[in-house]
């Protein structure tokens, strides 16, 4: 080959690669085989950044020298920033810093709420712990939002576009809280009050007699009342709901008490409210064998210890309909529901389950005393899919009225303070989805169901099969590795004895 030929190869060479480069930025695609997508962007997503004016900066503040999980976080937040500047056209740009190597920076990633967080890491055979930086500040103009922590395997992109909209949407459609008979305040729901902000303005809201609910409210939410709703308020939100309005409603027609072990009816008045819309609330409390748990003590060789115990009364919901207010839920915990069914004319009203009690659940008539000795039964969970939420839109003069009710009014409340426990699963999905739902906002629904992975365990599996699942999945991997080894290992063998032979020789 010549110099001139071998000049023109390289030049080819090069020339393909660099249009290939330039053309890999319009055609630019990413295969995802994950389970639910996490590593491409959602079509909510891609709306918010291509709807952007303004440039947006996001400041990452991680520390380096992180643990695997940490710095595997790390990574995919930079992949992730990397795709929202591709998308947006630069609009969003970015920086890492990495507050450990400057006071400066560290004193300035303190003062705008990333604070560190101790990383247990292993170095030299000893276990040690490591301040770390896992956050980022997002900036437009004067205003800012801070994701305190990005979390290994959370869903990232809710969080960064959550934090986006809101500084990109100050104005926001208010949503109300009802209060006094009872309700949790805003206080007592902090996690789902951090999700429903990104999009609302959330307002308690006290029901007058001759005021009733006030017309700039769209959506209202009533969550678990706790004592007699007056006729009043009750005519109030019959008329709010004539006019075109849209409801969210928790309910708790029995009640279980932990203090005293015992389970009893309600009496607000919202049961027979409930049912001249057609929707009949059965005032028994339903039981699965898929459940969560609670600790009981228990005392052995002189010490005492909480051992978790399954409690059917707090079902484990992971049957959810092909709804926009479900979708993508995976498992909710619900305590002490009630079963639902709707019973009126359909002529007006259009029905929808949304969520069911897996095929081994029951229900309970109260009075209810509650024993964690209690030996359940087969005999126990002999009703299948028993449902626990509805959807119903009601034709009115004005258009439509969309109502979600869910048979547990608690299913959504963390407590206030420091008794506030964290609810884990889609129990605040379940509230936020279906607020998006009742609003026709289904912006950021989508996106708070990345990275749920909720996966029970069959209850109708027999215990001889889920042993020999357990098994199988401890031993199968193992079993393929030294298989693959053996047949490596033979196949040298023979490769061996074949380059020995005569034949192979000549």
């Amino acid at each position: 080959m010549t110099k001139r030929q071998v000049a023109t190869t390289i030049f080819l060479v090069v020339g393909s690669l660099a249009a290939l480069n330039l053309l890999s930025e319009e055609l630019y695609f990413r295969l995802d085989f994950t389970a639910d997508e996490r590593y491409t962007l959602s079509d909510a997503t891609i709306d918010l950044l291509e709807s952007i004016d303004e440039p947006v900066t996001v400041t990452a503040y991680f520390s380096d020298d992180l643990p695997p999980a940490a710095a595997a976080a790390r990574e995919d937040f930079r992949d992730l920033l990397a795709e929202y500047d591709r998308r947006s056209d630069g609009v969003v740009v970015f920086e890492f810093v990495n507050p450990n190597d400057d006071v400066e920076r560290e004193t300035e990633a303190r003062q705008r709420g990333v604070v560190p967080v101790a990383i247990n890491v292993r170095e030299r055979d000893q276990a040690k712990r490591q301040i770390a930086y896992l956050g980022a500040v997002v900036s437009l103009g004067e205003r800012s939002e801070t994701i305190p922590l990005v979390e290994p395997g959370a869903a990232m992109e809710f969080a960064l576009t959550s934090a986006i909209k809101k500084l990109v949407t100050p104005d926001k459609p208010a949503v109300a809280f009802i209060q006094g008979h009872g309700e949790p305040t805003l206080e007592m729901i902090p996690q789902a009050r951090e999700q429903l902000s990104v999009s609302y303005e959330l307002e308690p809201l006290s029901l007058d007699d001759s005021a009733g609910v006030p017309p700039h409210y769209g959506v209202v939410v009533w969550l678990a009342p706790r004592d007699s709703a007056p006729p009043a308020h009750l005519a109030a939100i019959d008329d709010f709901l004539a006019r075109g309005g849209d409801l969210f409603l928790g309910i708790n027609a029995v009640e279980g008490d932990m203090q005293t072990s015992m389970g009893r009816k309600t009496r607000t008045g919202v049961v027979e409210w409930l049912r001249d819309k057609g929707v009949a609330v059965e005032e028994s409390f339903v039981v699965d064998a898929q459940c969560g748990a609670i600790y009981a003590r228990q005392q052995q060789a002189g010490y005492t210890f909480n051992t978790p115990i399954d409690f059917p009364y707090f079902p484990i919901v992971s049957n959810f309909a092909d709804h926009p207010a479900t979708a993508g839920l995976e498992a909710a915990i619900f305590q002490f529901a009630s079963p639902l069914a709707y019973v009126g004319d359909s002529t007006d009203v259009a029905a929808t389950e949304l969520a069911w009690t897996t095929d081994k659940a029951g229900k309970q008539e109260p009075p209810v005393y509650f024993t964690s000795q209690r030996q359940w039964r087969a005999t126990d969970f002999d009703e299948k899919r028993i449902p626990l939420a509805l959807a119903l839109v009601r034709k009115v003069a004005d258009g439509e009225s969309r109502m979600i009710v869910v048979g547990d009014g608690d299913f959504a409340i963390n407590g206030a303070g420091e008794s506030a426990q964290r609810l884990q699963g889609d129990n605040v999905n379940l509230l936020a989805n279906g607020v998006d739902w009742l609003a026709d906002e289904r912006g950021l629904a989508e996106l708070r169901v990345k990275g749920v992975e909720a996966r029970p365990i069959d209850p109708s599996l027999s215990e001889e099969t889920k042993t020999f699942v357990k098994y199988l999945n401890f031993l199968l991997p193992v079993a393929l590795v030294v298989g693959y080894g053996l047949f490596r290992a033979n196949r040298r063998k023979r490769l061996r004895k074949l380059r020995q032979s005569t034949s192979y020789a000549d």
